[in-house]
């Protein structure tokens, strides 16, 4: 796909971390940018400095997902690219101590759910309505209508303790991957996701600086975080790259999380 003026790209947790870096790459390149998020007073200050749009989105609630997109749509006409970014979830073993009664505890499967809808079925809904509406765009070079680009997670495949809900939702997120590419194939619109590893985000920034200078030990090469902009690299390579499709590709300087 060749990004310019004539494309426009929905990037939902734009207000900050890797969507932020995505959608700020995405305009360098010339493209019509709508982000997506909750944070207002940072959506829209971020949107307004690449001269995009920001829509307030709650990935959760299918009726303002509906309505984001149809306001992308009518500012910026049908996107061709959608970078999902945001997400909600929640920590807990599978079973914790309770010093207070003396007995393990499990994590409530509301908790569970808490995660699975922030997570992966917020992963389905927004790409599914992107799909819907680059059904029915003019068909690109080989027939490419756009792409969908998810963000798993390198606990989707070593997750550590604690990580049960995150880990298994990041999970189903590489698992939408190949089928809804094939779902979708003879409409036209490509599907991958990029799993990163440990990234400096606005979450991790937060962080004692010595949990950081440890996680940043922990990766075998570069010795360090990962950065935003690496993440919006690949989003942008999986954007042109017509030929990539159907993948869940590991961006972690080779690192393999250990159980704890």
């Amino acid at each position: 796909m060749q990004l310019g003026s004539g494309i426009s790209a929905i990037v939902t947790g734009g207000a900050s971390g890797l969507g932020r870096a995505t959608a700020e790459a995405l305009a360098a390149a010339g493209v019509k940018v709508t982000i997506f998020d909750i944070n207002e007073p940072l959506g829209a200050e971020v949107a307004a400095s690449i001269g995009g749009l920001f829509v307030r989105v709650d990935i959760t609630d299918e009726d303002s997902c509906v309505a984001g997109f149809a306001a992308a749509r009518a500012a910026h006409g049908q996107e061709r690219i959608t970078v999902h970014c945001a997400m909600t979830s929640r920590r807990g073993k599978t079973l914790a101590w309770d010093k207070e009664t003396g007995r393990y505890r499990r994590t409530p499967t509301e908790d569970y759910a808490y995660g699975v809808n922030g997570i992966l079925v917020a992963s389905y809904r927004i790409a599914a309505i992107s799909a819907e509406g680059m059904a029915g765009a003019e068909p690109m070079e080989d027939g490419e209508r756009g792409v969908i680009i998810l963000t798993a997670s390198v606990a989707a495949e070593d997750a550590q303790i604690g990580q049960v809900i995150y880990g298994s939702a990041k999970a189903g997120v590489n698992g939408l991957v190949l089928p809804m590419a094939r779902d979708l194939m003879d409409i036209g619109i490509r599907v991958n996701a990029i799993m990163p590893g440990v990234f400096e985000t606005p979450l991790v920034a937060n962080m004692n600086p010595k949990v950081k200078e440890s996680l940043a030990a922990s990766v075998p090469f570069p010795k360090r975080l990962g950065r935003a902009e690496e993440y919006a690299s690949l989003a942008l390579e999986m954007a042109r790259n017509g030929y990539f499709n159907g993948q869940a590709v590991r961006l972690d300087g080779a690192i393999r999380m250990a159980p704890r």
